[in-house]
């Protein structure tokens, strides 16, 4: 991993890209790394489009500014491909995750983006898991599978950390099956 591994997450609103640039971060900070995770709003409202960010090094982490040259970009609403240009700033090194039910050469055709790019649907396996269209944690499942930048264990306690009281045991495994079924499936 370079000195800074930077993540950018494109969301709207209440989809819950803040809660995973946080859950990375928490996820990576029990590994003893260095971290950062804040969000960016537009205009505060629901569903409006927003972005959020997380770092991960291991040394301290200077820079408060937002992540303009990410290493992954996360998209957890695909309707934004159609409005924002999420891959701004992402090199062809880099990868894009995008929750789609359609494949990778779609969000390629719609983004330009040359690189390495990943689908997975995020919300049908959140629906399936949770009951909710809540994408946010099986998209970790992802990044975890492209990037390896933390581990299914880690997050794994970081989702427990904050769920277990607050949800219960039942549908705290259920968000954790979540995101390993996504980390199989992303293509």
């Amino acid at each position: 991993m370079k000195d800074i591994f930077e993540i950018r997450i494109h969301g709207r609103g209440g989809q819950g890209a803040k809660t995973a640039s946080q859950f990375i971060a928490e996820a990576a900070l029990g590994k003893g790394k260095f971290i950062q995770s804040f969000p960016e709003y537009g205009p505060e409202r629901a569903g409006a489009p927003m972005k959020a960010f997380a770092r991960i090094s291991d040394k301290p982490i200077h820079s408060y500014a937002p992540v303009v040259n990410p290493d992954v970009v996360m998209v957890i609403d695909p309707t934004l491909l159609e409005t924002v240009n999420v891959a701004d700033g992402l090199s062809e090194d880099g990868v894009l995750i995008v929750n789609t039910p359609k494949d990778t050469q779609w969000a390629q055709e719609k983004t330009g983006f040359k690189g390495k790019c990943m689908a997975v649907d995020a919300t049908k396996i959140a629906f399936e898991a949770v009951g909710k269209n809540l994408p946010n944690t099986p998209m970790i499942g992802a990044l975890i599978k492209a990037t390896n930048c933390i581990t299914l264990d880690a997050i794994t306690e970081s989702i427990k950390k904050k769920f277990l009281k607050k949800l219960g045991e039942e549908k705290t495994q259920a968000t954790i099956d979540a995101v390993k079924k996504a980390h199989d499936e992303v293509k």
